[in-house]
Protein backbone atom coordinates (compact mmCIF):
# COMPACT_ATOMS: atom_id res chain seq x y z
CA UNK A 1 0.00 0.00 0.00
CA UNK A 2 1.39 3.50 -0.63
CA UNK A 3 1.88 6.15 1.49
CA UNK A 4 -0.87 8.72 2.49
CA UNK A 5 1.28 11.49 1.02
CA UNK A 6 0.76 10.10 -2.67
CA UNK A 7 -2.75 8.55 -2.31
CA UNK A 8 -3.34 12.47 -1.75
CA UNK A 9 -1.11 13.40 -4.49
CA UNK A 10 -3.24 10.84 -7.01
CA UNK A 11 -6.55 12.34 -5.48
CA UNK A 12 -5.47 15.74 -5.95
CA UNK A 13 -5.19 15.18 -10.23
CA UNK A 14 -8.66 13.64 -9.69
CA UNK A 15 -9.96 16.63 -7.86
CA UNK A 16 -8.39 18.84 -10.14
CA UNK A 17 -10.05 17.07 -13.20
CA UNK A 18 -13.31 17.14 -12.04
CA UNK A 19 -13.97 19.08 -8.74
CA UNK A 20 -17.63 18.08 -7.79
CA UNK A 21 -18.65 14.46 -9.62
CA UNK A 22 -22.17 13.30 -9.72
CA UNK A 23 -23.66 9.98 -9.71
CA UNK A 24 -25.15 8.88 -13.19
CA UNK A 25 -27.83 7.56 -12.03
CA UNK A 26 -30.89 9.58 -12.58
CA UNK A 27 -33.82 10.58 -9.60
CA UNK A 28 -36.20 12.76 -8.29
CA UNK A 29 -35.99 12.32 -4.85
CA UNK A 30 -34.15 10.34 -1.71
CA UNK A 31 -36.88 7.76 -2.71
CA UNK A 32 -35.89 7.09 -6.59
CA UNK A 33 -32.60 7.42 -5.89
CA UNK A 34 -32.50 4.61 -3.63
CA UNK A 35 -34.58 2.59 -5.65
CA UNK A 36 -32.17 3.54 -8.26
CA UNK A 37 -29.35 1.96 -6.62
CA UNK A 38 -31.01 -1.19 -5.39
CA UNK A 39 -31.80 -1.95 -9.23
CA UNK A 40 -28.39 -1.44 -9.97
CA UNK A 41 -26.70 -4.10 -8.73
CA UNK A 42 -24.71 -5.70 -10.96
CA UNK A 43 -25.93 -3.51 -13.55
CA UNK A 44 -25.23 -0.50 -15.48
CA UNK A 45 -26.63 2.80 -14.45
CA UNK A 46 -27.39 3.53 -18.18
CA UNK A 47 -30.02 0.17 -18.25
CA UNK A 48 -31.12 1.19 -14.97
CA UNK A 49 -31.84 5.05 -16.05
CA UNK A 50 -33.56 3.73 -19.26
CA UNK A 51 -36.07 1.73 -17.00
CA UNK A 52 -36.65 3.87 -14.21
CA UNK A 53 -37.34 7.25 -16.39
CA UNK A 54 -40.97 5.84 -16.96
CA UNK A 55 -41.28 4.05 -13.92
CA UNK A 56 -40.66 7.12 -11.86
CA UNK A 57 -43.01 8.79 -13.74
CA UNK A 58 -45.94 6.93 -12.20
CA UNK A 59 -44.06 5.52 -8.69
CA UNK A 60 -41.61 8.05 -7.23
CA UNK A 61 -42.63 7.64 -3.39
CA UNK A 62 -43.05 4.82 -1.38
CA UNK A 63 -46.90 4.78 -1.40
CA UNK A 64 -47.35 4.70 -5.12
CA UNK A 65 -44.37 2.07 -5.73
CA UNK A 66 -46.31 -0.03 -3.32
CA UNK A 67 -49.18 0.48 -5.10
CA UNK A 68 -47.95 -0.17 -8.10
CA UNK A 69 -47.26 -3.87 -6.87
CA UNK A 70 -44.44 -6.83 -7.81
CA UNK A 71 -45.88 -8.06 -11.03
CA UNK A 72 -46.42 -4.65 -12.68
CA UNK A 73 -43.13 -3.13 -11.40
CA UNK A 74 -40.94 -5.98 -13.34
CA UNK A 75 -42.81 -4.92 -16.26
CA UNK A 76 -40.45 -1.65 -16.18
CA UNK A 77 -37.45 -3.15 -15.09
CA UNK A 78 -37.28 -6.95 -17.25
CA UNK A 79 -34.27 -5.29 -18.71
CA UNK A 80 -32.49 -4.66 -16.08
CA UNK A 81 -30.68 -8.20 -14.38
CA UNK A 82 -31.60 -9.91 -11.56
CA UNK A 83 -35.14 -8.08 -11.93
CA UNK A 84 -37.49 -10.66 -10.38
CA UNK A 85 -35.84 -10.77 -6.85
CA UNK A 86 -34.95 -6.65 -6.87
CA UNK A 87 -38.82 -6.29 -7.52
CA UNK A 88 -39.78 -8.09 -4.61
CA UNK A 89 -37.17 -6.39 -2.64
CA UNK A 90 -38.54 -2.62 -3.29
CA UNK A 91 -41.96 -3.33 -3.35
CA UNK A 92 -41.02 -4.42 0.45
CA UNK A 93 -38.26 -1.47 1.52
CA UNK A 94 -41.86 0.75 -0.04
CA UNK A 95 -43.74 -0.95 1.97
CA UNK A 96 -42.23 -0.83 5.05
CA UNK A 97 -40.82 3.12 4.66
CA UNK A 98 -44.41 4.06 3.91
CA UNK A 99 -45.77 2.31 7.03
CA UNK A 100 -42.68 2.92 9.45
CA UNK A 101 -41.16 5.89 8.12
CA UNK A 102 -44.06 8.05 6.78
CA UNK A 103 -42.92 7.81 3.52
CA UNK A 104 -39.56 9.54 4.23
CA UNK A 105 -35.84 7.54 3.46
CA UNK A 106 -33.93 7.24 6.81
CA UNK A 107 -30.54 8.98 6.73
CA UNK A 108 -29.23 6.40 9.69
CA UNK A 109 -26.75 3.49 8.48
CA UNK A 110 -28.54 1.47 9.93
CA UNK A 111 -31.63 1.93 9.75
CA UNK A 112 -31.40 2.14 5.61
CA UNK A 113 -29.39 -1.31 5.53
CA UNK A 114 -32.33 -2.95 7.53
CA UNK A 115 -34.37 -2.64 4.56
CA UNK A 116 -34.89 -5.49 1.86
CA UNK A 117 -31.72 -5.18 -1.25
CA UNK A 118 -30.27 -2.61 0.95
CA UNK A 119 -26.88 -3.17 2.06
CA UNK A 120 -23.68 -1.66 3.19
CA UNK A 121 -22.48 -0.16 -0.25
CA UNK A 122 -26.10 0.55 -1.20
CA UNK A 123 -26.52 2.72 2.24
CA UNK A 124 -23.43 4.26 1.94
CA UNK A 125 -24.18 5.53 -1.97
CA UNK A 126 -27.97 6.92 -0.28
CA UNK A 127 -25.94 8.91 2.56
CA UNK A 128 -23.36 9.98 -0.18
CA UNK A 129 -25.13 11.79 -2.52
CA UNK A 130 -28.66 12.40 -0.74
CA UNK A 131 -27.47 13.71 2.26
CA UNK A 132 -23.67 14.54 1.70
CA UNK A 133 -21.93 12.59 4.21
CA UNK A 134 -18.75 11.73 3.65
CA UNK A 135 -19.11 8.42 2.91
CA UNK A 136 -16.81 5.45 1.15
CA UNK A 137 -18.86 3.28 -0.91
CA UNK A 138 -16.88 0.21 -2.03
CA UNK A 139 -18.03 -1.36 -5.35
CA UNK A 140 -15.98 -3.32 -8.26
CA UNK A 141 -15.12 -0.39 -9.97
CA UNK A 142 -13.68 0.98 -6.60
CA UNK A 143 -12.47 -2.43 -5.47
CA UNK A 144 -10.29 -3.07 -8.13
CA UNK A 145 -8.86 0.78 -8.91
CA UNK A 146 -7.69 0.76 -5.28
CA UNK A 147 -5.53 -2.50 -5.61
CA UNK A 148 -4.65 -1.49 -9.00
CA UNK A 149 -3.35 2.20 -7.71
CA UNK A 150 -1.99 0.84 -4.52
CA UNK A 151 -4.86 1.99 -2.42
CA UNK A 152 -5.21 -1.05 -0.23
CA UNK A 153 -4.36 -4.56 -0.49
CA UNK A 154 -7.27 -5.33 1.15
CA UNK A 155 -9.43 -8.69 0.18
CA UNK A 156 -12.58 -7.85 1.18
CA UNK A 157 -14.56 -4.81 0.22
CA UNK A 158 -14.80 -3.43 4.14
CA UNK A 159 -10.89 -3.56 4.45
CA UNK A 160 -10.40 -1.75 1.64
CA UNK A 161 -13.18 0.55 2.85
CA UNK A 162 -11.31 1.07 5.88
CA UNK A 163 -8.34 1.59 4.07
CA UNK A 164 -9.35 4.93 2.61
CA UNK A 165 -11.68 5.90 5.17
CA UNK A 166 -8.09 5.85 7.13
CA UNK A 167 -6.42 8.16 4.41
CA UNK A 168 -8.68 10.16 2.93
CA UNK A 169 -9.81 13.78 4.02
CA UNK A 170 -13.81 14.12 4.41
CA UNK A 171 -13.22 16.90 1.16
CA UNK A 172 -12.30 14.03 -0.74
CA UNK A 173 -14.08 11.38 0.91
CA UNK A 174 -17.52 13.45 -0.61
CA UNK A 175 -16.33 12.66 -4.27
CA UNK A 176 -14.15 9.68 -3.83
CA UNK A 177 -16.62 7.45 -4.59
CA UNK A 178 -17.65 8.98 -7.89
CA UNK A 179 -13.96 9.47 -8.92
CA UNK A 180 -12.91 5.69 -8.58
CA UNK A 181 -16.38 5.02 -9.92
CA UNK A 182 -16.08 6.87 -12.82
CA UNK A 183 -12.61 6.45 -13.82
CA UNK A 184 -12.98 3.02 -13.50
CA UNK A 185 -16.06 3.10 -16.03
CA UNK A 186 -14.37 5.13 -18.64
CA UNK A 187 -10.03 5.22 -18.47
CA UNK A 188 -8.96 2.37 -16.20
CA UNK A 189 -11.60 0.01 -17.48
CA UNK A 190 -11.13 -3.83 -16.48
CA UNK A 191 -10.57 -5.41 -20.21
CA UNK A 192 -8.70 -2.51 -21.83
CA UNK A 193 -7.45 0.34 -19.43
CA UNK A 194 -6.56 3.72 -21.51
CA UNK A 195 -3.62 4.40 -20.08
CA UNK A 196 -2.65 6.90 -23.04
CA UNK A 197 -5.55 8.88 -21.63
CA UNK A 198 -4.94 8.66 -17.87
CA UNK A 199 -4.70 11.53 -15.85
CA UNK A 200 -2.54 9.91 -12.97
CA UNK A 201 -0.95 7.04 -15.46
CA UNK A 202 2.82 7.79 -13.99
CA UNK A 203 1.40 6.83 -10.25
CA UNK A 204 0.39 3.05 -11.78
CA UNK A 205 2.91 0.10 -11.64
CA UNK A 206 0.59 -2.00 -12.89
CA UNK A 207 1.78 -5.16 -15.38
CA UNK A 208 -0.65 -4.64 -18.02
CA UNK A 209 0.15 -0.67 -18.23
CA UNK A 210 0.28 0.71 -21.40
CA UNK A 211 2.62 3.32 -22.06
Amino acid sequence: MRNQKEILEIFDVFAAEDPAPASELEYKNAFTLLVAIVLSAQSTDKSVNNATRELFKIADTPEKMTALGVEKLKEYIKTIGLYNNKAKNVIALSEILARDYNGEVPEDQEKLESLPGVGHKTANVLRNVWFKKPTMAVDTHVFRIAHRLDFSQGKTVEAVEKDLLKVLPEKYLMYANHWLVLFGRYICKAQKPDCANCPVAKYCHSADKRI
